[in-house]
């Protein structure tokens, strides 16, 4: 999506009477050329990486982070208020990002405050993990899909414009700033700290992405 795209279409969404909750602080809010450089320095693996952190959140916009659960085909986050559907998305399971970017962008900030289930110390572009890319954390198995993770307006308000617009710019798209997400292939206990194994890049042989 276009910068300038985005911005128009979140121009004409916020309303200042509902204010986003939860809320970033402005004073984190990092400008292009601070945000640039942060992610310059990012060099995050590539085969073998580690699942940091998983958020759930609750009814009450409250955020929980479990050490330990079991991830099922079909459902979310234990204790997360979203559920995938055929109407929401099965494809939309698991929000993912990545951690260095995440602490990029939030400078300071709670990485809770992504709204992301998974946090994941893995290098999510598109060029190390394309569509159909089969990743094992602890028991389970998970499926990268074609679903575009993309920002909105809580995106910008809790870190800035520049942020937001950073993820849809043309010249960061190697990067899929924004994240991706997973859907179970194999359902399976999993733990904040354990490996994160790249089994497959792409579709397998013979199967649509």
């Amino acid at each position: 999506m276009r910068p300038e795209l985005v911005e128009a279409i979140l121009a004409a969404d916020v309303d200042p009477t509902e204010p986003v909750v939860p809320a970033g602080d402005p004073a984190r809010h990092l400008d292009h050329d601070a945000l640039v450089a942060g992610l310059r320095k990012l060099n995050s693996p590539r085969d073998r990486g580690r699942l940091a952190l998983m958020v759930a959140r609750d009814e009450a916009h409250g955020r929980a982070t479990p050490t330990r659960v079991r991830l099922q085909a079909g459902l979310a986050l234990p204790g997360d208020r979203w559920q995938p559907s055929p109407r929401s998305g099965l494809k939309s399971q698991f929000a993912t990002m990545e951690l260095g970017v995440a602490e990029v962008v939030c400078n300071g900030q709670s990485i809770t405050l992504t709204g992301d289930n998974l946090i994941v110390d893995l290098d999510l572009s598109p060029e190390n993990l394309p569509v159909g890319s089969l990743l094992a954390i602890g028991g389970a198995r998970l499926v990268v899909t074609d679903k575009a993770h993309t920002g909105c307006k809580k995106f910008r308000q809790r870190f800035g414009r520049d942020a937001l617009l950073l993820t849809a710019h043309p010249d960061w798209r190697h990067r899929r700033l924004r994240g991706l997400f997973l859907q179970v292939e194999q359902d399976g206990e999993v733990e904040v700290g354990d490996t994160i194994e790249v089994l497959r890049r792409g579709p397998e042989p013979g199967a649509e992405a």
